[in-house]
């Protein structure tokens, strides 16, 4: 019930999401979405770039349409290098391990990892994670995880680990939104 009530704003924001992306993902990829939640960022990224998607969740939100798949979080039921992109929006903070999970991302993928992420830099960003972490939890999870949210550089120093590269970053918020956020663009190192 939540994705339906929030549909617009998530299909706007999967909008501006391919419009950041176009210069990264060629028409016709095969794309893997990991976290892909409601499916609605997906069937629009699907769509934008003609591509062959699958989406891919703890558990099954989706209410669109979409190939998926229900995984553990730990380990992804692919072929490495099976994909050409693999997006991963808002998902890492809810992760336990977000270095083991790209990783993985990187087993199954051959050119970019696509992320976006919150960022609790400043004190109302911060505040805003942290409630946002603790609401996730209570509704979502029902577990003792209140989110990871880590700052641009705390990010960064996890994909080097991961054996990552960042090739591109941008800081996606808007002045009507106080939470910072940032789409980063990586590649296997």
């Amino acid at each position: 019930m939540y994705y339906r009530i929030f549909s617009k704003i998530y299909k706007r924001a999967a909008r501006k999401m391919c419009s950041d992306c176009k210069n990264f993902i060629p028409k016709g990829s095969r794309i893997l979405d990991l976290g892909s939640g409601s499916g609605i960022v997906a069937k629009t990224l699907a769509d934008f770039f003609e591509s062959l998607l699958v989406g891919v969740d703890i558990k099954d939100s989706r209410v669109v349409n979409i190939p998926f798949k229900i995984i553990d979080g730990k380990n992804l039921p692919f072929r490495d290098n099976e994909f050409n992109i693999c997006f991963i929006s808002y998902v890492l903070h809810h992760v336990q391990d977000p270095g083991a999970l790209l990783k993985e991302a990187a087993r199954v993928t051959e050119d970019k990892i696509i992320i976006y992420e919150d960022l609790p830099e400043g004190k109302l960003s911060d505040f805003i994670c942290k409630i946002h972490g603790k609401s996730f939890n209570y509704f979502f999870q029902k577990n003792d995880e209140n989110g990871k949210f880590l700052t641009s550089q705390k990010w960064k120093e996890i994909f080097e680990k991961s054996g990552l590269k960042l090739v591109f970053e941008k800081r996606t918020s808007s002045i009507f939104n106080p939470v910072k956020k940032k789409l980063f663009i990586l590649e296997k190192v």
